[in-house]
C-alpha cells in the first residue's frame, strides 16, 4: 500500500497552523554509524538546542533505539520533549505505510505549532534510512513543511577509514547494494565494479561466505558489525567461514574488493571498455553452472 493512499481516510485530518506562527521543520539529523566522535558539527549544534523535539526510530517497544543510544553515549541529555517512533522490520507494504503514517501524525502537531522536530538517524539520513519515508509522508499531510537533512558519516566509509583501506582510488567503480537481493544479483556486479559494499548481510551470511569462497574473494573481504559502537566486531575474509551458522547483527556489512575485474582502456578522459569474458553464472545457492553439472 502506498502510504499516501491513507490520506483519504476520514480519520486522518490535518490541523491548520495558527495564524502568524511559522511552521516547524522536520530535520533529519545524521549521527554517523555509532562512534559519537563522528557526529558532525552541524548535527551537534542541532542537538544542543532546547527548543526542538527529539524523535528517533526503533523497531519495536522492546528494542532500544540505536540512534538514541549514540547521543546518550555522546553525553547528551534529551530535551523535555522526545519521542520514540516505531518502524517495524518488515517487507509488508501495508504495515510499513501504516507505521510511516502513525509517525507522521505524531510529529505533525509539533510542526504545526511552530516547533522544529529533529529525527535522529544513525549513519547518514539519505542512505538506506527511514527519514526519507517519514519526510515524504509528512509533506503529503502538509506540503508546507520543510524537511532539511544534515549529512552524516556512512558506516562503510567509517569502516574503511578505521582499517586504513581506501574505499575507491582513481577510476575504481563502487556498488552499494543491500545483500537481500541475493547472491545471484551480487555476482553479476563483479564484471563492472571494483568494490562491492554489501549492506544488511545478516540473512545471507552463509550464502555469501560460499559465494566469496567460490569467487576466491575471501582474502579481499572485510566483515564489520556495528561500526563505531563499543561492541564493534571486524572479521577478515579468510576467517569468515568460522561465522557459518552463527547470528550476526542487523547492523552488519561486507566490503569486497574485486581484484579480478578487467578494466577498460582510457581514451580522452573516458574509459573505453572491452567486455571481459562473462563469469559463470551463480545460482541462489552460490553454485556456478559448472559446479552443478559436475555434481
Amino acid at each position: 500500500m502506498d502510504p499516501m493512499s491513507l490520506l483519504a481516510s476520514p480519520a486522518i485530518q490535518t490541523q491548520p497552523a495558527k495564524v502568524g506562527r511559522a511552521l516547524g521543520r522536520l530535520i533529519g539529523v545524521s549521527l554517523g554509524p555509532g562512534d559519537p566522535g563522528l557526529i558532525t558539527r552541524a548535527a551537534w549544534a542541532q542537538l544542543q538546542r532546547t527548543d526542538a523535539v527529539w524523535t528517533y526510530p526503533a523497531r519495536s517497544t522492546k528494542t532500544p533505539s540505536y540512534a538514541f543510544d549514540i547521543v546518550q553515549r555522546a553525553g547528551l541529555a534529551p530535551p523535555a520533549q522526545h519521542q520514540t517512533l516505531l518502524f517495524p522490520m518488515t517487507h509488508d507494504g501495508d504495515k510499513l505505510a501504516r507505521a510511516w503514517m502513525r509517525a507522521a501524525e505524531t510529529v505533525l502537531p509539533w510542526l504545526l505549532a511552530g516547533q522544529d522536530v529533529l529525527f535522529l538517524v544513525e549513519g547518514d539520513a539519505s542512505t538506506y534510512a527511514t527519514f526519507g519515508h517519514l519526510a515524504r509522508t509528512v509533506q503529503a499531510l502538509d506540503a508546507r513543511i520543510d524537511v532539511p537533512v544534515i549529512a552524516g558519516v556512512n558506516a562503510f566509509t567509517a569502516a574503511c577509514a578505521a582499517r586504513g583501506m581506501p574505499l575507491a582510488e582513481q577510476d575504481d567503480t563502487i556498488a552499494i547494494v543491500p545483500a537481500a537481493y541475493g547472491v545471484s544479483a551480487v555476482d553479476r556486479l563483479l564484471t563492472d565494479f571494483d568494490t562491492l559494499v554489501l549492506m544488511k548481510v545478516k540473512p545471507l551470511m552463509d550464502d555469501l561466505i560460499d559465494w566469496l569462497t567460490l569467487r576466491e574473494l575471501l582474502p579481499h573481504t572485510q566483515f564489520i558489525e556495528r561500526v563505531g559502537a563499543p561492541d564493534e566486531r571486524s572479521v577478515n575474509g579468510v576467517d569468515l567461514p568460522a561465522l557459518r551458522g552463527t547470528k550476526v547483527s542487523y547492523l552488519s556489512l561486507m566490503i569486497v574488493k574485486n581484484p579480478h575485474r578487467i578494466r577498460g582502456e582510457r581514451i580522452k578522459g573516458c574509459l573505453k571498455k572491452t567486455s571481459p569474458a562473462p563469469l559463470p553464472a551463480v545460482d541462489g545457492n552460490g553454485l556456478s553452472a559448472e559446479q552443478e553439472t559436475a555434481e
